[in-house]
């Protein structure tokens, strides 16, 4: 039996659909999902078999013209993501076409493609006409000799099957590089912050401030099976801190069921979570809070 096994880093713009196609990819949610940029901070890494190939996917943050040291970071740990993976996949939302930014990724593409096979996956198709695909799939190709074109719909799976099995096929032969049944190498702590973390993004939508980052501050094991997880929400400034707790604590209480139903979901057992919001304004500047995103503190200088 010949194994395969390697890293595949998912690129783009932020909202190109990278983080639904991993969670469709691995067939659970390991990466947050919603539709405000920026949302996906660490370099998530979710686990798929497919025959007898191991997947492992790099969901790297959404390339963009970093402002912020924490943007910087971000950046810093796409190209980090990319430049380590046996093949990239370039994900572009078809109805937003060649951007700015798809460009600035495609110059740097010329920097990491030595060596990897880089694929290109359109996605989102079908917001748009197929003549429209096909031109739009014939410019990306004239500006950067891609490996293999893939028409896609992350959210829908049209098309995903026929990128993972290619993907399988490229994959260097080895060892697995994980256990069979693991899904994702990330700390529970971590993912069950992320969960958290999503369910804010879409209950405050335009109210978010984005200077915002949960910590799952403590994991308790119970006797009965369950798990007591206590999670801190940090926001820079008091106003925030309203906003995040509601009127009457509402906002928080609604984001904790909701986090709370999806971790038991995942964990398959009862779960007691509990939320507090505190202000901290210099979180953005303090190294731990990026480790705890899986991001290098140092990326975000200047």
């Amino acid at each position: 039996m010949t194994t395969r096994a390697g890293f595949i880093a998912l690129i783009g713009e932020p909202n190109a659909g990278k983080s639904t196609l991993l969670n469709r990819m691995v067939g659970a949610k390991v990466s947050i999902v919603t539709h405000k940029v920026q949302t996906t901070r660490a370099r998530i890494r979710g686990v798929a078999m497919e025959g007898e190939a191991q997947l492992v996917f790099v969901d790297t943050p959404g390339l963009f013209k970093p402002r912020r040291r924490l943007d910087r970071a971000m950046v810093a740990a796409a190209w980090g993501g990319a430049a380590d993976a046996d093949i990239v996949v370039l994900m572009v939302e078809a109805h937003r076409g060649v951007t700015e930014g798809v460009e600035r990724i495609l110059e740097g593409l010329e920097e990491i493609g030595q060596g990897r096979k880089i694929a290109l996956a359109i996605n989102k198709i079908d917001k748009v006409q197929p003549g429209h695909l096909l031109e739009l799939a014939k410019d990306l190709n004239a500006r950067y000799g891609f490996a293999e074109t893939f028409m896609i719909s992350a959210e829908r799976g049209h098309g995903v099957e026929d990128l993972r099995k290619w993907l399988a096929d490229e994959l260097p032969e080895g060892p697995w590089l994980y256990p069979e049944d693991q899904i994702a190498d990330l700390p529970m702590r971590m993912i069950a912050a992320e969960m958290t973390r999503e369910k804010l993004t879409l209950r405050l939508h335009q109210e978010l401030p984005y200077q915002m980052t949960v910590e799952t501050e403590s994991w308790q094991e119970r006797k009965d099976g369950s798990a007591r997880v206590d999670q801190i929400i940090y926001v820079v400034r008091d106003g925030h801190k309203g906003i995040v707790l509601g009127k009457g604590g509402e906002t928080i209480k609604a984001v904790s069921q909701a986090a709370r139903a999806e971790l038991e979901e995942f964990l398959d057992r009862k779960v007691h979570l509990f939320l507090q919001v505190k202000v901290r304004p210099n979180w953005l500047e303090e190294s731990e809070r990026y480790s705890e995103m899986g991001l290098d503190f140092k990326d975000g200088n200047t």
